[in-house]
Order: C-alpha cells, then structure tokens, then sequence
C-alpha cells in the first residue's frame, strides 16, 4: 500500500509538485514529474533512517519549498537549506501554515540552517553555478545541463582542496610534535630548577594543549571541507538526475 498518496493528493491541493525524492518508499503520485532516489541518505548504506518521501513544490506565489513526509513518524519536515535564495519569509510561514492546517493529525518541523553543517556555504558554492529553480522550472535544459556539470567539477576539486588540509595536518603536525618536545624539554631542563616543579608542570601541559588543540581544529577543519565538498557534489548529481527525468518527461506522448 502507497502510504504516501493521500499526502501528495493533499499537498497537489495548494501547490504544484514539481520533483520528487524517494527514500525506501513507493510513490504514487497524482502528477508526472522527476522522481528520483533521496541520494542524501541512500548514500549513508545504514537501516536507521525512516522511510520518507521529499518534494519539491512550488507555491501560489511561485515561491520554492521542500517538504518532507515519514509516514511511520507522522511527521512532515519543512527543509529550508535546499531552498535558499528561492523563497521569502513571508512565503515559508504562509507555507508552513497550510501544512498544520491541511495536515492537522501530523507533526510538522522546520529543519533550518545550520552554521556548524556549512548549510549556507553549500548553498552560495551552488547558487553561483546554477540556481534550484532553473533545475526545476528552466525552459533551456541543455544550458542548465552545462552548468550543472560545472558545479560536479567544482565539487570534486572542492573535494581535493579538503584532502590537502587533511595530508597537510598530518604531514606537519608529526615533526611538530617532535620539535616542540624536543625545545620543551630543553628549555625546561635548562630553567626547570629556577621556576620549580608547578611551573615546569603547567608549561608542559600547556604546550601540549596548543599543539594538540591546533592538531585537532586543522583536522577537524579537514573533515568539515570534505563533508562540504560531499554535499555539493549530491546536489549537483541530484540536479542532474532531475534534469534526465525532465527530458524523459518531454518525450512522453
């Protein structure tokens, strides 16, 4: 059973659907347009995610938005990241109150922007190659091919760059290390006598703070750029598998 039709009938009701993702669901939907597999958690290769369905809509006023339905959940997530530049204020609230007024028995949540994830990085590297509603409304697909391409190409040398930060931290920090015990151990032997144990202590504790403080934001900073980079390359490859749906939809009779 399509536990998703009676959310897209619904939603079909105050808005155009436009794409949609499917994650482990069957979906039913009441009008033909791009559907695609949710590579976001397809990509994660564990069971711990809830079977879901995302939409891309767009409103009476021709605003953008993303909702997401986990029927298990009863839950609806409203997905501002994916829709930046693409959508007011004004618009969301409006949106996300039809939601709760349409969909009274479901929880509805708005997943917003997260410093800490680089949401809004992701989102500018992306909108100055292609912008979301192109990908989803442009009458020129073969123009919004190219550009789609060109962000995969951005994306993996964004990639790259990351791999750099990551080889550079462990390159330099393991004859940091040496050089730094080596000059904390002479130095402190040299003076350990005249400043006494405590202070000989708190040095040593502290030089090993800063380097290992400095060890651990370079690689956590290698780490953030690589998960980045990995999601504006989804984005693009997401793009690019609506854009292939667009023109198998144009050949249909």
């Amino acid at each position: 059973m399509d536990q998703t039709k009676p959310f897209f009938h619904t939603l079909s009701e105050f808005t155009t659907i436009l794409a949609v993702k499917v994650y482990r669901l069957q979906a039913d939907l009441p009008v033909a347009v791009p559907l695609l597999p949710c590579l976001d958690h397809e990509a994660m290769l564990h069971e711990g995610i809830a079977p879901h369905a995302a939409a891309y809509v767009e409103d009476a006023t021709g605003n953008l938005h993303e909702v997401v339905y986990i029927p298990e959940r009863r839950r609806i997530d409203v997905d501002v990241v994916s829709t930046i530049g693409e959508c007011s204020r004004e618009a969301h609230d409006r949106f996300v109150a039809g939601l709760r007024q349409r969909f009274a028995s479901e929880r509805v949540h708005v997943i917003g922007v997260s410093w800490l994830k680089g949401d809004l990085r992701v989102a500018n590297a992306c909108r100055a190659q292609v912008s979301l509603r192109d990908v989803l409304l442009g009458p020129d697909l073969d123009r919004t091919k190219v550009a789609v391409d060109r962000l995969q190409i951005i994306s993996s040398l964004m990639e790259k760059e990351s791999r750099v930060a990551s080889w550079g931290s462990r390159t330099v920090m393991t004859p940091l290390l040496a050089v730094a015990g080596f000059l904390t151990y002479q130095i402190l032997g040299s003076i350990g006598s005249r400043i006494g144990s405590n202070w000989v202590s708190g040095i040593r504790y502290l030089v090993v703070g800063l380097i290992g403080g400095f060890f651990l934001y370079y690689g956590l900073k290698a780490v953030h750029l690589t998960g980045m980079a990995n999601r504006v390359w989804k984005r693009s490859a997401e793009y690019g598998l609506i854009l292939n749906e667009r023109r198998r939809l144009r050949r249909l009779p």
